[in-house]
């Protein structure tokens, strides 16, 4: 096995640098950021996206979005939100509905809200309504009694996942509001795993089943 790279060494450069035969060679293209070219791409993107501006890579990803929406709740100013829109970005998620307070901490994101769809809901009510409106069922996540397996649920293709918030988890009013709770199953000590985890793994779920295939086994 080889070494890693000594504590002190620096980090490798992340991304590309300036278009290769400068501005004379650039693509004549508009999904192309001029600044972009001129300096390098070091954003954390795919490399099918180099270079190209923000606008144009959210539009890109707009033609292929998942069935799926992802909602948290938001009373708190939960640090936990970013990185729910980060996994939700990864699996190209429908959109990102915050509910309760409209700011949020947008740290954990790493700017990956840029590429997707965020939206605002006053209370779970409003959510629901909307939910109901686009015809899409409401799903909660959370450990709560009468909560059935994650594991063993098929998740529709279209549907909206409700997180709540770290420590307390869904609101009574969520729960009332969701059609199911979904259980994520736990051997630990532990009560609860943050709404990072629980957004990465129920989301993980819904790709196994829709991207992949796989249906989950029958509940015993």
């Amino acid at each position: 096995m080889q070494d890693g790279p000594a504590d002190d060494a620096p980090a490798p450069e992340v991304g590309v640098g300036p278009w290769p035969g400068g501005r004379d060679a650039w693509p004549d293209d508009d999904r192309y950021d001029p600044e972009l070219l001129a300096a390098g791409d070091r954003r954390n993107v795919v490399d099918r996206y180099r270079y190209w501006r923000t606008e144009a890579v959210r539009d890109d990803l707009d033609r292929s979005r998942a069935g799926v929406h992802v909602a948290v709740e938001n009373w708190r100013h939960d640090l936990n939100i970013g990185s729910v829109v980060r996994t939700a970005n990864a699996v190209n998620a429908a959109g990102v509905h915050v509910v309760g307070l409209r700011r949020w901490n947008r740290r954990g994101a790493m700017v990956t809200d840029r590429y997707l769809h965020v939206h605002h809901h006053p209370d779970v009510a409003a959510l629901a309504a909307w939910a109901a409106a686009e015809g899409l069922p409401l799903l909660g996540v959370d450990n709560v009694p009468g909560a059935v397996p994650l594991e063993t649920t098929d998740l529709p293709e279209r549907l909206v996942l409700l997180l709540g918030q770290e420590g307390s988890g869904l609101t009574p009013e969520a729960v009332a509001a969701c059609e199911r709770v979904l259980a994520i199953h736990q051997a630990g000590s532990t009560r609860s795993v943050n709404a990072g985890a629980a957004a990465a793994v129920a989301l993980h779920a819904w790709v196994r089943r829709h991207v992949f295939g796989q249906v989950p086994p029958r509940q015993p």
